[in-house]
């Protein structure tokens, strides 16, 4: 689980100021979207967060419930 924080960390600090660096970029090609809109940005960034420890999260819980000495013994 530690990784995936790490990865998502990661990608929300390139992730961020990429986005608002092409925000005037993103407005002038969708209609009716700022460049700097903090709603849809927190929006964006929560969502993505929860997706992502999600996405860690099943597999780690999955893991912690196998018996070390039977995964070990399987290989």
């Amino acid at each position: 689980m530690r990784e995936v924080l790490l990865l998502l960390a990661i990608g929300l600090a390139v992730g961020i100021p990429a986005a608002m660096l092409l925000g005037s970029y993103v407005s002038s090609q969708l209609y009716g979207i700022e460049a700097r809109d903090p709603t849809i940005a927190v929006a964006t960034t929560v969502l993505l967060a929860l997706v992502s420890a999600t996405a860690g999260l099943i597999p780690a819980h999955r893991a912690s419930r196998i018996d070390p000495i039977l995964a070990l013994r399987h290989e």
